[in-house]
């Protein structure tokens, strides 16, 4: 359930910054159809650190409605408070939501100890199965292999997120771990080796616009399949990198919205729209075809009519 191509998905939003459920209702089915694995809600993709907590519970309330058990969610539930995050997480049981996907508490840079009481604690007061996340670069703090180890035990922890940037943290995990425990990457640049050194798949920003280049690389590389997979990763790593010019999720925010997936490309402050440096460079490689499927499919380009 939780392998393969799993999308970070944006949170679409009309002129004035509220949620728009049409465009939420286009791309879960352009996901669905494009045989993406699973769905992440409110994410830092989906821009969670600026939604307020009824929006992030409606948002989440709303991807499992219009998803009628179609495709797995995976509901962002992380906080900086230990006791936040258990009453996010105890939000979303027994209503549809498959998992939840827990960040490190941010900014206050807790001890590995730290770390592991906080997501003991969440474990022990859901149900939920968990999923770890640890991005070191955005939070302050990094989850060691040796904590990963000690949480692994709770059976409803069942994998991380690892967004560290080191793939040497693949093997030390693996090395500690059961076999079952699932390790994702969180970096669609270095998903394939990812994949090729013994992780489960990505949880991708790439995918937001090419779902199906991205699962059919996922399901190649998981059945190691990796010279076809490789030709694939060819072609999107430009794409990969391009989405990171900017701070995410601006750059494939634009994009979507560029080719039609959502309609409004409107982000909320701190977050703004990208330089037309950056514009100029998504859009000469967005013209090189790449996501040409949907920009040419017209059961998903139901809003974007100007041309690349």
């Amino acid at each position: 359930m939780f392998k393969g191509n799993i999308v970070a998905l944006i949170t679409p939003m009309d002129k004035k910054g509220n949620i728009c459920l049409d465009s939420l209702k286009n791309i879960i089915n352009y996901h669905i159809n494009n045989k993406t694995n699973a769905i992440v809600s409110v994410g830092t993709t989906g821009e969670s650190s600026t939604l307020t907590k009824k929006e992030h519970i409606n948002l989440i309330l709303s991807t499992v409605k219009i998803s009628r058990n179609r495709i797995p969610i995976i509901a962002g539930t992380g906080a900086n408070s230990t006791k936040e995050a258990i009453l996010l997480t105890k939000k979303f049981e027994n209503i549809g939501v498959s998992a939840c996907l827990s960040v490190t508490p941010y900014y206050n840079k807790p001890s590995q100890e730290g770390l592991y009481q906080h997501f003991k604690k969440i474990s022990e007061n859901t149900s939920l199965p968990q999923i770890l996340y640890n991005v070191p670069s955005r939070t302050g703090c990094d989850l060691l292999p040796k904590t990963i180890f000690r949480l692994s035990k709770f059976k409803n922890i069942i994998g991380i997120k690892e967004a560290s940037g080191d793939l040497s943290r693949i093997n030390k995990i693996k090395n500690l771990i059961h076999k079952k425990f699932l390790i994702i990457s969180g970096d669609d640049s270095t998903a394939l080796d990812f994949i090729q050194l013994g992780g489960n798949g990505v949880i991708s920003v790439t995918s937001n616009i090419a779902a199906k280049e991205m699962s059919k690389l996922c399901s190649l590389a998981l059945q190691k399949k990796f010279k076809k997979a490789r030709k694939i990763n060819k072609k999107l790593i430009k794409l990969h990198n391009i989405l990171f010019l900017e701070s995410n999720p601006i750059p494939i925010k634009w994009a979507a919205n560029k080719i039609g997936l959502i309609k409004n490309n409107t982000l909320r402050l701190p977050m703004t729209q990208p330089s037309k440096k950056i514009k100029k460079i998504i859009i000469k490689e967005l013209k090189k075809g790449k996501i040409e499927i949907i920009k040419k499919n017209k059961k998903y380009n139901i809003f974007q009519k100007n041309k690349i």
